[in-house]
């Protein structure tokens, strides 16, 4: 039904930078440390680097970077989903703002869900006007949210 993948180009870049500096570290044969922290650096952009969300009849399907880090929410549990904009401070990745858990990879814009619970989650995107109709129309909401 929607499927869109954002970019961190911010953590994109990092790893770039890492990946020449770590060979460079590697032939000067510099500190351990150095490379070890390098070589985690380099990791992480893997593990972070994007944000693939995908929503269906049945579930909301969120996985960063090569997609070992996912969450699945079911379209059930949502009562709403409205365009938000994130406070700067809340930064990428994974978080815990004060209105909930956020998964974002880059940009200030997000979609945020209201469960049933009364919980809610903020899902970082660049298509927030997307992204909340295709989560509406998968979880029998009204148009403009609950």
């Amino acid at each position: 039904m929607y499927r869109h993948s954002q970019v961190g180009l911010l953590i994109l870049l990092l790893a770039g930078a890492v990946a020449v500096v770590v060979p460079a570290l590697l032939v000067s044969r510099a500190s351990t440390v150095g490379i070890a922290v390098g070589l985690f650096l380099v990791a992480l952009a893997a593990l972070f680097y994007r944000l693939v969300v995908e929503v269906d009849a049945h579930a909301i399907r969120l996985a960063f970077g090569i997609g070992l880090v996912r969450r699945s929410i079911p379209v059930g549990d949502v009562v709403s989903a409205e365009p938000v904009r994130n406070r700067w401070w809340y930064g990428w990745g994974i978080r815990l703002t004060p209105r909930g858990w956020m998964w974002n990879v880059s940009g200030l814009d997000a979609v945020e869900l209201t469960y049933r619970d009364g919980n809610h989650f903020r899902i970082g995107t660049d298509e927030p006007d997307e992204l909340a109709r295709a989560i509406r129309r998968a979880a029998g909401l009204p148009e403009g949210g609950a």
